[in-house]
């Protein structure tokens, strides 16, 4: 599998040249289940889109049309730089990267956010990306999961929840994909039609 074929319509929507080769590079170190798996490892939490083989990427391929389609808004995109917008696209594409760890476990993983970012980070010497902005993927990756910051054992926080405004557009983008009522078409590859 050609992992960035995947998700080369999401590639296309960067501006920034420079950052596209470095996107590349992490959407070929994800795992291979990750182009595999349901969004939901339960099937309680995402839209029917979301279920089944591939059910993750579809879910992925949604947040991040939402964060385009935001960000083309005036009223909303207007308040992010260039770079900014180009940079939350490639963390929507990321941000369940390892939803269920790494080696795969058989649920989703409460702290999934943190370790993606471990995992981006680990990737630093193979990207010509600056350190503000891998900081910047990890930052509004490491909170999109909201409100539901707690481990599902324990019940203590450990997930920042969002304080900014790059922040909370990647957690609203991820929220609006989960939402059941949210209906997608999909062709034969994975691709949203329309």
């Amino acid at each position: 599998m050609e992992k960035t074929e995947v998700f080369r319509q999401e590639i296309n929507l960067i501006h920034n040249l420079s950052l596209v080769a470095d996107f590349e590079t992490l959407i070929n170190s994800l795992p291979d289940y990750f182009f595999e798996v349901e969004a939901s490892t339960t099937g309680k939490y995402h839209p029917k889109f979301a279920l089944g083989q591939g059910g993750l990427v579809r879910h992925t391929k949604v947040a991040v049309r939402f964060g385009y389609e935001l960000l083309n808004n005036p009223s909303i995109g207007g308040k992010y730089t260039s770079k900014e917008k180009d940079l939350m696209l490639i963390a929507l594409t990321l941000h369940d990267g390892l939803k269920c760890g790494n080696p795969k476990e058989r649920y989703t993983r409460a702290d999934h956010p943190l370790l993606v970012c471990e995992h981006i980070k680990a990737q630093k010497e193979k990207l010509k990306m600056t350190e503000e902005e891998v900081d910047f993927i990890c930052h509004v990756i490491s909170s999109h999961m909201g409100p539901w910051n707690t481990d599902y054992y324990t019940k203590e926080e450990i997930l920042p929840i969002p304080k900014d405004k790059y922040q909370n557009f990647v957690h609203m983008c991820d929220y609006l994909a989960s939402r059941k009522f949210v209906q997608v078409e999909f062709d034969s590859n994975n691709n949203l039609i329309g």
